[in-house]
Order: C-alpha cells, then sequence, then structure tokens
C-alpha cells in the first residue's frame, strides 16, 4: 500500500508568541510538527504495518523543515521529502499548497493520503479537501476512526460531538481528528535510524511548474494576538449583598442586563 502523509512545520502554541509588525517574529518562535498531523503519521504507520507498502511524509516549506521531517521518520515513516519553496515562493496560501503537491502526485499512485484536519496555525482544513478534488479522489475529514479491507474503507468522523459511519473504497484522503490514536515518541532507536533514511528534496521547478501556476489566492493583512482579558473579581460580604453587587456589575459595567 502507498501510504502518503502531509504534514506541515507550525509554531508551537504552547509556547510565547511574539509579534512584530502584524508578523510571527520566527527567531523567537518554537517550532514542532503540526499536533493534528501526529495523528496522520501515527495512523499511517499502523496501516502500514497492518496491510504493508511504506509511508512517504511529505512537507513544503523552507530547510528548517527537515527538522519535523527527521521526527516523522524516527517515529516509523519510510521516507521523506521535502518541497523546498525558500528560494522560488516569497507568499503562498492553501491554494498554492494545494497545486504544488497536486503536482507532485502527478507521476504517483496513492492509496492513502492522510493530513491533520487542521493547521494549528491558520486552521483552515483546505488543503486536504483541496488536493483530493484536485486528484479526483475521495476524501472524509475529522477522522476518528479508519478500517480498512481490501479496497473498502469504514471510517467513524467527529461530527459536532456526535459520530458518523461512513463506508468507501480507496484511493482516499482523509484529515485525522484527534482521538484517532495516541501518536507515538521517537524512540533512540528509531532517531538513530531516520538519519539514514531517504529525504528526498525538490523545487518548484522539479514539478515543471512557474511561479505563475502557484501564484497566491488570498493575502493575509495582519496576524495579531488576542486581546488580553481583565483580571476578574472577587466579590465579598454576605451572599445576598453578593448577588446585589453582581447583578449591579452586569447592569452597569459588563451591560448584558
Amino acid at each position: 500500500m502507498n501510504i502518503y502523509v502531509l504534514l506541515k512545520r507550525t509554531f508551537d502554541t504552547e509556547e510565547k508568541i511574539n509579534i512584530q509588525q502584524g508578523r510571527i517574529d520566527e527567531d523567537g518562535a518554537e517550532f514542532i510538527i503540526n499536533p493534528y498531523d501526529e495523528y496522520a503519521v501515527e495512523e499511517a504507520i499502523n496501516q502500514r504495518d497492518q496491510h504493508g507498502g511504506e509511508v512517504t511524509v511529505i512537507t513544503i516549506g523552507e530547510e528548517d523543515s527537515e527538522k519535523q521531517l527527521r521526527t516523522a521518520l524516527a517515529m516509523g515513516a519510510d521516507k521523506a521529502v521535502l518541497i523546498n519553496t525558500e528560494d522560488d515562493l516569497e507568499a503562498g496560501d492553501q491554494f498554492t499548497t494545494a497545486r504544488i503537491l497536486e503536482a507532485y502526485f502527478e507521476d504517483k499512485q496513492p492509496d492513502l493520503i492522510l493530513a491533520g484536519n487542521v493547521a494549528i496555525d491558520e486552521a483552515s482544513g483546505q488543503v486536504g479537501p483541496r488536493l483530493a478534488e484536485r486528484l479526483g479522489i475521495s476524501y472524509v475529514t475529522t477522522i476518528t476512526k479508519l478500517d480498512i479491507d481490501g479496497e473498502s474503507v469504514h471510517i467513524e468522523r467527529d461530527v459536532e460531538g456526535d459520530v458518523e459511519k461512513v463506508d468507501t473504497q480507496l484511493p482516499l484522503l482523509v484529515t485525522c481528528q484527534q482521538g484517532l490514536n495516541e501518536p507515538r515518541y521517537p524512540s533512540l532507536p528509531g532517531i538513530m535510524k531516520a538519519k539514514k533514511k531517504p529525504l528526498e528534496e525538490l523545487e518548484i521547478d522539479d514539478l515543471d511548474l512557474d511561479e505563475d501556476d502557484v501564484e497566491p489566492k488570498t493575502k493575509t493583512i495582519e496576524v495579531f494576538l488576542p486581546p488580553e482579558k481583565a483580571a476578574g473579581r472577587i466579590l465579598d460580604g454576605e451572599v445576598n449583598d453578593q448577588v446585589k453587587e453582581l447583578v449591579t456589575l452586569l447592569r452597569t459595567e459588563a451591560k448584558v442586563l
């Protein structure tokens, strides 16, 4: 089975993020594998172990993305591909990413493509469905269970706190949601093996694409942090007095009554 994982390098939202001139200051940011993509990597490895084949992890970005690809290889993926856009693209969007991936898959025969449900930096959830449409294959989003039996695929997906069951066929693209599995930590032997696993580096020219072919359709005007919340207040006194004060505050300050 030919299994591919779409992986994105994102900043770690658990760490402090600094904004400079409407852009994230990458010099002070910590970067990781997009957490939802970790579910995709883990599921790809599990499906390969059950059905055979190999797992190829793909990312689009700059040279620094190699670190996240090596982490995926250390988890157990077989091969990695970095499509390096550092010298070819000043900006991109979801259209750009899907178009580049479409060109990459032009001469491939994927059975299963996995991606994260969303990326935590932009959270658009567009790349997977866009790519599937371009490749002309079926796709199912926000999956929490994946069973493959020959060409038949049985899926459970998260729908606003409930579960929807879907039956479909390979080839297929899915986007992975929390609850699908528990991503493994790379082991020391895995980290050592990852150093010897193949990591192919391509550029836009290698995919017969021009800059005009991947020109973004949208533009980010500004990035900003949410406003800081005001400190809470603790009401003192008897319960009846607290209730009266709370009602007054809700009416005069919060203006919700």
